[in-house]
């Protein structure tokens, strides 16, 4: 071969190479990880309990990929009982199968078995993360998720010199799982509360016994950090600062905001938050902390009132203080004041060229939700009433949501399986009342029981009001979380909602685009989303004891009119579920069935 063919040759593998790294550009990389599920005794708080976790450790591994990119996570029960994993806020285009919520979008990968998850990042970009969706399990089966920008692009603020994640957990003093199913059955209408709270799994040197395993982070004086914050508790909402350290709010749910300064912070279970903090304060030792936002009766003190601390410790030479500098910035548990400031019209989109907005404007689908306690008669279910035949539950619409054990709604739908779910979820509430006052009468607590599904059609412009009322006087704020899709927050309030005069203040310009946002205690709140992604996908309360009770329900999403706009077909080794009439089971696309037998037994 002559010197011209040679560098012909050498041109034309150069370009592929270019071509190459261009597709892997556009269509990301693949990243595999494995997660093993297992007990481990833990010691906190001087009290020795075994916990499921996921490879030994909580929080668990933390998945980091970049914008676009797509993770086979493959996950190994070796645990006594099924569990299932959720990858919170990551929309899953067309892929439900692996979104991950117990007898919604799977059954439970039960002991000894394994399942592969495939994990498709679209246009998240920042922090989200994952846990565990079956049970309360969640409560020590989490991690982070960070998400970096695409290659060759960076962030929308000046780039900060390090990062850290700063997980915000549950404590609870005995076996979780045991706990949690001894009162579903005999807890007198209540489910497990926690007896403390835990910063990247530590509780902090307040707490007995933990002086020595609180979290540390090291800092340079003058460089300027980025935390990636995750709520992963259980069932509060939570304040969050730092000792005399101002914080900027630079990101939500893998969104970029425009920045928002301020020296404390309230996050809804569920929510994660990208914060700028940059080391200027005197050199020293700095505690982090947090402690729950109490928003239900005001007489009330039977709540979790720990203080969970870690440290920031500056780097140099000073006299190590006794005792780290504690946030007289940090909210009292009972301080409502202090969390109406973090409404809705707190936060707005960039809306930039890079990171524009597109809130749906003509609405084709209008629900009103009423987010409530309630009480269900257990004439006529199989629930088992604890009190003059009524269990105490929570609801949307008067509907509280019951797990069509023992199948799930997605291979319900896509099968064609009858019997599991109805498609009568109520755009409205059975009527309308004075929703935020103080003395309602019990009848407007009454809730049926049930699957119930609303079904959207592909690309519907849906806008929902979620109402919280004052129903046992149980009023608080809620965290609504919805997968598959990112929503826009365009308004909320205190009070009753006024269609009228209340849409006039409607923010359609820069909305933030969320997956989790808090309905304020005795007030409303307004999203708008556009159902683009089909499938069958969860909404709930993220406080986990009200989605226990029932505070859920269920979107389906139809098919568009072509195969890019249709569910995929599901993975050929879903973990199992049982039928029991086989011979019912047909396609929803058309198929003839046999290419997922396995999962019939």
């Amino acid at each position: 071969m002559n010197f011209k063919n040679k560098e012909c040759l050498l041109n034309f593998i150069g370009f592929l190479f270019l071509v190459a790294q261009c597709l892997s550009m556009v269509e990301g990389e693949v990243h595999h990880y494995e997660f093993v599920l297992a007990e481990k005794n833990f010691t906190k708080l001087c009290n020795t309990t075994s916990k499921l976790v996921v490879n030994g450790s909580i929080p668990g591994p933390v998945i980091q990929v970049h914008k676009g990119d797509t993770v086979f996570v493959n996950v190994h029960n070796q645990g006594y009982y099924g569990v299932t994993i959720h990858w919170h806020g990551v929309k899953q285009p067309r892929n439900p199968w692996s979104d991950g919520p117990e007898y919604i979008t799977q059954c439970p990968i039960e002991p000894g078995s394994n399942f592969t998850y495939e994990v498709i990042f679209s246009t998240e970009e920042g922090t989200l993360w994952w846990h565990a969706h079956s049970d309360w399990t969640r409560a020590y089966v989490h991690g982070a998720i960070v998400i970096l920008p695409t290659i060759g692009t960076t962030y929308p603020f000046p780039k900060p010199d390090d990062e850290d994640i700063i997980i915000l957990g549950s404590l609870y003093k005995a076996n979780l799982k045991d706990e949690y199913d001894f009162d579903l059955i005999h807890g007198d209408n209540d489910l497990p509360h926690s007896i403390a709270y835990t910063i990247n799994g530590e509780p902090g040197d307040l707490g007995a016994c933990s002086k020595e395993t609180t979290y540390r982070r090291v800092v340079d004086h003058g460089k300027t950090y980025l935390l990636r914050l995750v709520n992963a508790v259980v069932s509060a909402n939570m304040f969050f600062a730092i000792a005399e350290h101002n914080l900027t709010i630079v990101g939500m749910d893998a969104s970029y905001i425009k920045p928002v300064t301020t020296s404390y912070i309230m996050i809804g279970p569920g929510q994660t938050m990208d914060i700028l903090l940059t080391a200027n304060q005197t050199l020293g030792h700095y505690y982090i902390a947090a402690r729950q936002l109490w928003s239900q009766q005001e007489e009330l003190d039977g709540f979790d009132q720990f203080n969970v601390t870690a440290i920031i410790e500056y780097r140099g030479n000073y006299t190590i203080p006794l005792s780290p500098s504690f946030p007289s910035t940090l909210p009292s548990y009972k301080d409502l004041t202090a969390a109406r400031k973090f409404s809705a019209s707190l936060f707005r989109s960039l809306a930039s060229k890079d990171h524009p907005v597109n809130v749906p404007l003509n609405i084709t689908t209008r629900m009103f939700i009423t987010v409530s306690m309630a009480k269900i008669k257990c004439e006529n279910t199989t629930c088992t009433a604890l009190e003059q035949g009524i269990m105490l539950a929570a609801s949307a619409n008067n509907i509280s949501w019951n797990n069509p054990v023992p199948t799930d709604v997605l291979l319900a739908y896509y099968r064609n399986i009858s019997g599991v779910y109805t498609t009568d979820f109520p755009d409205q509430p059975p009527y309308y009342y004075n929703f935020t006052s103080y003395e309602l009468p019990d009848t407007m607590a009454i809730a049926d029981l049930g699957s119930k599904v609303k079904v959207l059609n592909y690309n519907e412009a849906v806008e929902i009001v979620f109402q919280g009322t004052n129903i046992f006087t149980g009023s608080e704020y809620h965290p609504m979380h919805l997968h598959g899709h990112n929503f826009y927050v365009v308004g909320s309030g205190y009070g009753n909602y006024n269609n009228e005069t209340d849409p006039k203040s409607f923010n359609l310009v820069d909305p933030v685009a969320v997956n989790t946002f808090i309905v304020p205690k005795n007030g409303w709140l307004a999203i708008r989303f556009v159902a683009n992604n089909p499938g069958v996908w969860f909404w709930h309360c993220h406080i986990d004891r009200h989605m226990t009770w029932g505070m859920a329900a269920v979107f389906i999403v139809k098919n568009g009119g072509t195969a890019e706009t249709s569910i995929r077909k599901p993975p050929p080794h879903l973990p199992p579920c049982k039928f029991p009439l086989e011979s019912r089971v047909q396609n929803n696309d058309g198929s003839d069935g046999k290419e997922n037998q396995p999962i019939f037994i």
